[in-house]
């Protein structure tokens, strides 16, 4: 509606009071005016709740219409989430001093949601949210384009209060560098995501490597509702049952394409996670036994 379209809301105006004129209804009614029909006349609190249906590529657009717009499309509510993934949509930020000064001068402490890519995953960056983004909830860090990980002997801070985490995967990259440091700021995850290579596997096989330490992180994520394993070619029962023996408040655990699990560590699921009530195995390695579905339901009920 704001981005160009054919009518403008004096067009739809004056297009109605043609309609009710011609109809012979409401022939006293004043015509339109420009001045009562500018969008610039709607309260701010209205503008920035429309100028939030828009991306951040827009509201960079239409910050250049006047100085109110700057200042209503630079507003800190409108970027409290960032997704910087161009390969998803996302914006580009070419460095990290780009992205420290997105920080500061746009999200400051309202910064919410966050998606990074590889490269912008580093020391810099990482600490600036963990040391002035207090308010950060949701992350993504997406390794599956990267080829080496940056040195994180000498991270000294990490979110420590994230509900969401999201980890995309490489094969080539053993994560340990980074989980190592940032284990303790765990604690308060309720959402892990870990999504694999499936899609981009090759058909022949290959060397299979543990780029992530399933253990270390279930130690570290008491709190853990719901649990996202998608497409890890490393993954077997054995990865399960380590979670089934740690995380207890687990409500969802969705193992889609990980084709090594075969099922064995189910009963043991069953037995500790009671508040369990979604179990997702698309395409996983043949069950333990037909009847486990069935069983699992009744026992729900």
């Amino acid at each position: 509606m704001f981005g160009g379209g054919k009518n403008s809301f004096l067009d739809i105006a004056q297009n109605l009071q043609r309609t009710i004129s011609s109809s012979g209804g409401h022939e006293n009614l004043a015509a339109p005016t420009s001045s009562n029909l500018k969008i610039t006349k709607l309260p701010e609190k209205l503008l920035l709740r429309i100028f939030s249906f828009l991306t951040h590529r827009e509201l960079c657009t239409i910050a250049r219409v006047s100085k109110q717009w700057r200042r209503l499309a630079y507003d800190e509510s409108q970027w409290s989430w960032l997704n910087l993934r161009p390969e998803h949509g996302g914006l580009s930020v070419p460095t990290v001093e780009d992205f420290l000064n997105l920080v500061n001068q746009r999200s400051g402490e309202g910064l919410r949601y966050l998606e990074l890519n590889s490269d912008l995953i580093t020391i810099p960056v990482l600490e600036e949210l963990g040391n002035k983004c207090t308010n950060l909830r949701y992350l993504t860090l997406d390794f599956s384009n990267a080829m080496q990980l940056h040195d994180f002997n000498d991270l000294m801070a990490f979110p420590g209060l994230l509900t969401y985490l999201c980890i995309c995967l490489s094969d080539v990259i053993f994560m340990e560098g980074l989980m190592r440091k940032i284990y303790p700021c765990l604690s308060s995850l309720e959402v892990l995501h870990l999504i694999g290579t499936f899609e981009r596997a090759a058909e022949e096989e290959e060397e299979i490597f543990e780029v992530v330490n399933i253990s270390k992180i279930r130690a570290h994520t008491p709190n853990l509702r719901v649990i996202n394993l998608y497409g890890i070619s490393f993954v077997d029962d054995s990865h399960v049952e380590l979670l089934a023996t740690n995380c207890l408040q687990l409500e969802c655990i969705a193992l889609n394409y990980c084709l090594n699990v075969r099922g064995a560590a189910f009963p043991l699921i069953i037995n500790n996670c009671k508040k369990l009530k979604t179990l997702l195995l698309c395409h996983c390695g043949k069950p333990l036994r037909k009847g486990f579905y069935a069983g699992w339901i009744i026992h729900r009920m």
